[in-house]
């Protein structure tokens, strides 16, 4: 990319550069084409108000012997070609059939440009020294070929790192993908060796009906958490495409839709020894714009957490309320909390901030993944029942809620 980026600048610059050469070197031609014609008409004008052509010169200009510090030669020429020099120095002019008009050429080792008019039955001809074109060229040129291999370096240094820059994210999805395949395997290949083990096991022999259902209870609890895990991959990829495709989003109370999954899990919590709590007034309006389905896989998956982190004889609590023009929803737990170092890397997908907790990593993905949705900013704090908080936080949204 650097490279092509490189090479398409460069030549960007070398159309420029010749353009502008051009252009230039076309001014200065053309300056010295209108010396050439202004010192015609005088030389021109001389010749016929003189008496005596032979006799005649025009005043010449100084001259150290260097041609190319003549500005400006005049020659007549006569009907047999011959050549007498009126003005500036005197380089052997060639003899070649004439017309009007100007030419460069050149002579010894000078180059000029030149103008013809005839004259009688001969040539008026004057010639100016391209001399300071060419040095003006040549130092042109020079600094063009510096400014250009500087260019270069520049243009393909800061290309490279803006393509390493533009690069990095596809590097990193690409990275994150190939690590999500592996986690992902790992994650259901764990709970189909577990079935083929029980499976294996109970046929290597002949056993009692008890013994038969004891696998098969033990191999319907993997095929449970199997398909848990393909519901959440196939849940997370249908939350991708809504991303992209921007996902319709109506009005939602929080309040109601948290109310309604405490009343879910509070025998899963009692089962467990852990008292669950509910705050938020039904009477506080904590309306936002989201879907009911959304807001209740949120809260399942944040209670399901926090349940299990908690432990026996843990709390947790959920907690809506409204601040300002912002709907707020926490879960607490008593748990160990989550450390610092951990806390940006928990909503990444098959992360585990304790392996001894088991599950599939994928539950604080999902609740990110929701909060991408219904545009929600998220943050995992301490809490003061002593374990972690989970806090999500929407702006309220002013319309109502119709069944």
């Amino acid at each position: 990319m650097a490279g092509v980026a490189t090479a398409l600048g460069m030549v960007s610059f070398v159309v420029i550069v010749l353009i502008l050469n051009s252009l230039l070197i076309n001014r200065m031609t053309s300056q010295v084409d209108q010396r050439l014609q202004v010192r015609l008409a005088i030389v021109e004008n001389v010749l016929k108000q003189s008496s005596s052509t032979s006799a005649t010169t025009i005043a010449p200009q100084p001259n150290d012997g260097d041609d190319d510090d003549a500005p400006i030669i005049v020659w007549l020429i006569n009907a047999n070609g011959r050549a007498l020099v009126l003005s500036g120095a005197k380089p052997a002019l060639p003899q070649q059939q004439w017309s009007k008009g100007y030419r460069t050429m050149t002579i010894a080792t000078s180059t000029f440009r030149m103008e013809a008019v005839s004259y009688k039955s001969g040539w008026i001809v004057d010639a100016e020294s391209l001399a300071d074109v060419q040095r003006l060229r040549n130092t042109l040129e020079l600094a063009e070929l510096i400014a250009g291999l500087v260019l270069m370096i520049l243009m393909f240094g800061a290309a490279f790192v803006v393509g390493i820059r533009a690069l990095a994210p596809v590097s990193l999805a690409k990275r994150r993908q190939s690590e999500f395949v592996a986690d992902a395997s790992h994650e259901l290949r764990t709970p189909l060796s577990v079935i083929e083990a029980e499976i294996d096991v109970a046929l290597s022999r002949d056993r009692e009906v008890a013994e038969y259902r004891e696998a098969l209870q033990r191999v319907k609890g993997e095929s449970s958490r199997l398909r848990r895990i393909v519901e959440d991959l196939l849940w997370l990829a249908r939350s991708d495409e809504n991303l992209k495709r921007s996902r319709t989003l109506t009005p939602t109370d929080v309040a109601s839709t948290a109310s309604m999954s405490y009343q879910r899990f509070r025998s899963l919590a009692t089962s467990n020894d852990v008292a669950l709590s509910f705050s938020g007034s039904e009477e506080t309006k904590a309306v936002i714009e989201g879907s009911d389905e959304l807001i209740d896989r949120l809260v399942g998956v944040l209670v399901d957490n926090a349940l299990k982190f908690a432990g026996p004889g843990g709390r947790v609590e959920i907690t809506v309320v409204t601040r300002e023009e912002n709907v707020i929803l926490r879960v607490d737990d008593s748990g160990p909390g989550v450390a610092p170092d951990e806390r940006s890397r928990i909503f990444e997908r098959f992360h585990h901030a304790d392996s001894t907790q088991g599950g599939t990593g994928l539950g604080l993905a999902i609740a990110a993944s929701i909060a991408d949705i219904t545009h929600c900013t998220y943050a995992v704090t301490d809490a003061e029942i002593g374990g972690a908080r989970f806090e999500f936080q929407w702006r309220a949204s002013g319309s109502e809620i119709t069944n």
